[in-house]
């Protein structure tokens, strides 16, 4: 059995690559640049907005996730201070459906060469959250750390939960040749620890198209396995050349990547690999709306043959 998803293979902030290179690499040329607002432009003091994400996988977990985030303070799409309000509702192996709800304390803001951002909150019984810092140099430098629950029978009825930090550094050889690396450590309730460690290396087949091929890798290593629900072999490995089109049009973003691979773990042998993404997002400058979707499928290989995951999600943001 697979458990609760995504989050519990450590990958919630590592699938979205958190160094530069998996997202701008391949940028076409005539990308839209960020700006200051201009000085006779007011500037946005508040924003509302809503987050919707569901997931479900081939044992029948399905999480639905509403969230609203008020921000009080909000120069700027990148910069701001407020609050946000989430429900979850979860129903893992077709089981019956749990929910939970949770308040954050929600920030963003950055400096000349660093941004940060972070929300932290709690469910009513430990405090929740997630934190993010990068800098914009040539080796862009990214640390992370998140806590949450985990997302299985056992961890949802007995309170278990996750706490997940790491760094990521771009390595890159030219303008067409990024190596990322990652690395993390993640400690659960009980005793299992999990060491990951993750390497994409990204190649810009044609720029002027946001074209880019890819080999994205990662690795995870647990001292005390199958310690309760949740997947966790001893180790497992996977590999999975990725082919990825970015392309903007009017200040909107699109993007779509798949590529098929091979993965194991401890107790199983090779067997395919499957990764498929598309998003889109809206100009982010010089509008009052923002809107950004995005849907992804991967499998996970398990002893009993391969295990398919989905997740979508839906974030729409309105300054004013």
């Amino acid at each position: 059995m697979r458990a609760g998803g995504i989050t519990l293979l450590g990958l919630a902030a590592l699938l979205p690559t958190p160094a530069a290179a998996m997202d701008d690499a391949a940028a076409p040329a005539t990308a839209p640049a960020a700006a200051p607002t201009s000085p006779g432009e007011p500037a946005n003091t508040h924003a509302a907005g809503l987050d919707f994400f569901m997931s479900t996988d081939a044992d029948h977990t399905d999480i639905y996730r509403a969230g609203l985030n008020l921000d009080i303070g909000h120069r700027d799409w990148d910069r701001y201070w407020g609050v946000a309000v989430e429900k979850s509702w979860y129903r893992p192996t077709g089981s019956k459906t749990t929910s939970r709800d949770r308040v954050y304390l929600r920030y963003a803001d950055k400096s000349d060469s660093w941004a940060w951002n972070g929300r932290i909150g709690t469910d009513g019984d430990t405090v929740l959250g997630s934190a993010d810092i990068h800098n914009n140099a040539r080796f862009r430098q990214e640390y992370f750390i998140e806590r949450d629950i985990v997302e299985t029978r056992m961890g949802l009825d007995r309170g278990l939960y996750y706490t997940f930090a790491g760094a990521a550094i771009d390595l890159p050889a030219d303008d067409r040749n990024v190596l990322t690396v990652v690395a993390g450590a993640q400690a659960f309730s009980g005793k299992n620890m999990r060491l990951h460690l993750r390497a994409n290396y990204v190649h810009v087949l044609k720029s002027d198209w946001g074209l880019s091929a890819q080999v994205r890798t990662r690795y995870f290593y647990s001292t005390h396995p199958r310690e309760y629900d949740y997947y966790s072999p001893r180790w497992y490995l996977q590999a999975v050349p990725v082919l990825q089109l970015r392309r903007y049009s009017g200040g909107w973003r699109y993007m779509i990547a798949g590529g098929i691979g091979a993965q194991r773990d401890a107790t199983s042998g090779w067997q395919p690999s499957r990764y498929l993404a598309a998003q889109v997002s809206s100009p982010s400058f010089g509008r009052n709306w923002f809107l950004k979707a995005n849907a992804e499928y991967s499998n996970t290989s398990l002893t009993s043959g391969v295990y398919d995951y989905l997740q979508l999600s839906l974030s729409l943001t309105r300054a004013f």
